[in-house]
């Protein structure tokens, strides 16, 4: 199976049966995400047990990039550590934004994200969750809102 297809079959999969969709009881780490230009919303509800997520859910609707890019993202960091998290942001972004970023069989289903470079104007779709992610863990009180305009 070539790239192209593995992107289009994993974004297919995670936009109609999208892993860690709905409430999170016992969140302690909230962020809201909005790509005005999509009408891309999410609500990311997550629960730290110290310095690693034990949980993570989502609700909220966009696009289907939007959607299986945080389906995909729920799934990679359950259970990871704040240092690794931000490890696999920054090369979950290297992989949207850098033309010559390789996609690292390492990265699992996550590699098929790389397909969306191909459409500059949706990479903001991709990576809203990624960004709200950042915004959660980020901050002090536990809430927090992000924007990509």
């Amino acid at each position: 199976m070539d790239l192209k297809e593995l992107y289009r079959d994993v974004i297919l999969d995670h936009n109609r049966r999208p892993r860690n969709f709905g409430p999170l009881e016992g969140a302690n780490h909230r962020a809201e995400g909005n790509n005005p230009l999509c009408g891309d919303r999410l609500t990311l509800a997550v629960r730290l047990a110290g310095d690693r997520i034990e949980d993570i859910r989502f609700e909220g609707s966009g696009c289907a990039i939007s959607t299986a890019s945080a389906s995909l993202m729920t799934e990679a960091v359950k259970g990871k550590d704040r240092a690794s998290v931000r490890q696999l942001f920054e090369r979950i972004h290297a992989l949207l934004t850098q033309p010559d970023a390789a996609a690292d069989p390492a990265l699992g289903k996550l590699a098929a994200l790389s397909g969306v470079r191909e459409f500059p104007a949706r990479v903001k779709c991709a990576s809203l969750c990624w960004h709200t992610l950042n915004a959660a863990l980020a901050s002090p009180s536990g809430a927090a809102t992000v924007s990509t305009e």
